[in-house]
């Protein structure tokens, strides 16, 4: 089935602002709250929310086999079992609608009334019911600095790493959409110097530069899925800020991994971009050297050509401080291989599944994807638009992350994820 809507010259009726991360072309998915407080599953088309579940009881899906509650919902969960037949169609459809040479609903004032929000009359919320999440550690970049910071400069990856996307379970509880703020966490850190931990808050709070990829029911336990058919069970990607508390993490990782210092708060962006949408930016991804298994291996463009923007901002600034500017398509794992090998022992994976790509750092110290990178370890502070002096993340910092891909004919953008860190949470 073609995908229609990514035709680069169509264009809607929906007024979309130039450099827009949303025009026709994108038809992202997610689930707001309207101004009546009616929670529904919509897109988003310029700066317009576009309510599906109204559209699907005013009979603009009709021909398309959907529940009859499909969009009426408050997770996409039951949409993306449906299935990438499914997605497509119902993504064409939508492009359609709102092509600028569609009369039925740009001529059709009522339903417009019904249907069409500004974005500033809605309040997004998490788009999906995340069951599980697992995150990756997939940019060779990030490992290799990491592993210079903390091991052998000389052995920075450890032996494993060139040869499976390596990753663990993360928690779901805390995974929370852009605008909600974090508390700064609570733990066990090990002082410098000192042989006895301590309790109290996280002194190196951090963020980490990432997307995400939402997967569909993939298989039955005990089957593994080939990474030749990995990217048929990807819904779509968002961004992804896996916040980190560096103190708590380097006390308690060994010998099992992050655990607290990275299941505090994950913040994502509110619209799921489809990997329809994306494909006109497939690219080659890095030379995989030694060759990966045949369960692993992949031929042609695996990689997403993706931008990606971290900016901090203070009480104090005016304007926010850009940090980082990275590129997804330097991911050494693509994200079939991470999910061909996350199945490869016969683990079941569900719809609305997440998981994250690991923090995206590119080759230049502009591009790093952690303030444990850009800073390194804390020995080179960033001074801000504000004139202050940044280490890690102080309390009333706000973090926003923005990515988004571009060529000569389209724009296809996530939005933003943006999160304020809070002191720690004060139980009264």
């Amino acid at each position: 089935m073609p995908i229609n809507t990514n035709d680069p010259s169509r264009k809607s009726w929906l007024d979309v602002p130039d450099n827009s991360d949303f025009p026709i072309q994108n038809i992202p998915f997610g689930v707001f709250l309207t101004k009546d407080d009616v929670i529904t599953i919509g897109t988003r088309i310029g700066n317009y929310a576009v309510d599906l579940g109204a559209l699907q009881q005013l009979h603009y899906f009709d021909g398309i086999e959907l529940t009859d509650d499909m969009f009426m919902q408050d997770t996409l969960n039951d949409f993306i079992s449906d299935g990438k037949k499914t997605w497509r169609m119902v993504r064409n459809r939508i492009g359609d609608i709102f092509d600028i040479n569609n009369p039925k609903l740009r001529d059709n004032p009522k339903h417009r009334d019904i249907v069409i929000f500004n974005m500033d009359e809605v309040e997004m919320q998490l788009p999906v019911l995340i069951g599980d999440y697992t995150d990756f550690y997939s940019s060779k970049e990030h490992a290799t600095n990491v592993g210079k910071m903390f091991r052998d400069p000389e052995n920075a990856l450890l032996p494993n790493w060139l040869h499976i996307p390596v990753g663990y379970h993360g928690r779901s509880s805390t995974i929370i959409p852009s605008g909600i703020p974090v508390h700064r966490p609570m733990g066990q850190t090990l002082p410098a110097g000192e042989t006895e931990p301590v309790f109290g808050s996280s002194r190196l709070v951090d963020f980490e530069l990432e997307t995400a990829f939402i997967t569909t029911d993939a298989n039955v336990m005990g089957e593994n899925i080939p990474v030749n058919e990995a990217e048929d069970y990807i819904f779509g990607m968002v961004l992804l800020n896996d916040w980190s508390a560096r103190d708590i993490q380097k006390w308690e990782y060994v010998p099992l991994g992050p655990f607290l210092a990275k299941n505090f708060a994950s913040s994502i962006s509110p619209w799921i971009v489809t990997m329809d949408a994306l494909e006109p930016f497939r690219v080659k991804g890095p030379n995989q050297e030694p060759k990966p298994l045949p369960y692993l291996q992949q031929k042609g463009k695996n990689a997403f050509d993706i931008n990606l923007e971290v900016y901090i901002n203070t009480e104090k600034s005016n304007e926010p401080t850009l940090l980082s500017k990275s590129n997804f398509k330097y991911m050494y794992w693509s994200m079939a291989q991470q999910l061909a090998h996350h199945t490869s022992n016969g683990c079941r994976i569900n719809s609305g599944d997440m998981m994250g790509s690991g923090t995206i750092s590119g080759p230049t110290p502009d591009s790093y994807g952690s303030m444990l990178e850009l800073t390194w370890g804390g020995k080179n502070p960033i001074t801000l638009n504000d004139g202050t002096e940044r280490k890690f993340i102080q309390d009333n910092d706000t973090v926003i992350m923005k990515g988004f891909c571009k060529n000569n004919s389209v724009r296809i953008g996530f939005g933003e994820v943006s999160t304020k860190l809070l002191p720690p949470y004060n139980r009264k």
